[in-house]
């Protein structure tokens, strides 16, 4: 019976390959089937199959997303590359600003000189002269203030129009004085502010709140920082007895003032 098992074996093998034919190259790249010989009697059939079940094949579509991998692979390491470049960057910047730690200028109010505050009907009529103190605390820092503007504000009111103050440059722990004209000419107001000067007036003192808002820049070295908005505000209080006086209400109390950025 042996001998007819192999017959029918080997008969088997020559009918498979004579009707097997090879696949289509455009579908299949690579095709790799094991050489062999017919299989001597003895080796059973299996063992021929389990060879011809070697067979790899790579398609297009396997090729293509391997090549989409590799781009991906690419593109994650040029972002983790620039992320780390400009985070470097940024530690450096914080860095040199924890180093020299600038500290915001200081305002100080030096004179207030008030010649008109009357009321005509729902408006107000004024007239400030104001001087301020500023300072620079930087040993290492300069300041640009490239924007200012100053206004008088009585009991949360505006009572004077915006006063641009000229740009200027303040060197490390310089000083400056800054000068400005307030003027507010037929400004409506709320009618509660007839009563609250009235008021004023019989108590003898009046309180003014004079602001100054801008931009500013640091400068360290040749290194000039973004613009940062900064606020002062200050307090001047002024004798305000129930007579009108024939000058000028003048307060010089040096009063500091609070300044935020």
């Amino acid at each position: 019976m042996l001998p007819v098992k192999s017959m029918l074996a080997d008969i088997i093998i020559v009918a498979f390959f004579s009707l097997y034919k090879p696949p289509d190259p455009l579908f299949l790249n690579v095709v790799s089937i094991p050489s062999f010989t017919f299989l001597p009697p003895s080796l059973p059939l299996f063992l021929f199959l389990s060879q011809m079940s070697k067979i790899t094949i790579t398609s297009p579509e396997h090729c293509a997303a391997k090549e989409g991998l590799k781009i991906k692979s690419n593109y994650k390491k040029l972002y983790f590359t620039l992320s780390a470049f400009f985070t470097s960057i940024l530690l450096l910047i914080l860095l040199i600003w924890l180093i020299l730690h600038p500290a915001k200028p200081q305002f100080s109010l030096k004179e207030v000189d008030i010649y008109q505050l009357s009321l005509s009907g729902p408006n107000l009529n004024s007239s400030i002269q104001l001087t301020l103190l500023s300072k620079n605390p930087n040993q290492k820092v300069g300041i640009y203030y490239d924007e200012i503007q100053v206004y008088a504000t009585y009991k949360g009111q505006q009572i004077t129009g915006d006063t641009p103050v000229p740009p200027f440059y303040q060197g490390q722990e310089e000083t400056n004085l800054i000068t400005a004209s307030l003027v507010g000419n037929i400004l409506p107001v709320a009618p509660s502010l007839g009563y609250e000067l009235g008021r004023d007036q019989t108590v003898g003192r009046l309180v003014l709140n004079l602001k100054a808002n801008g931009k500013l820049r640091w400068k360290v070295g040749t290194w000039v920082s973004g613009r940062y908005r900064f606020n002062v505000n200050c307090v001047a209080i002024n004798a305000f007895g129930p007579s009108i006086p024939a000058r000028p209400l003048t307060s010089k109390q040096g009063a500091q003032c609070s300044t935020t950025i």
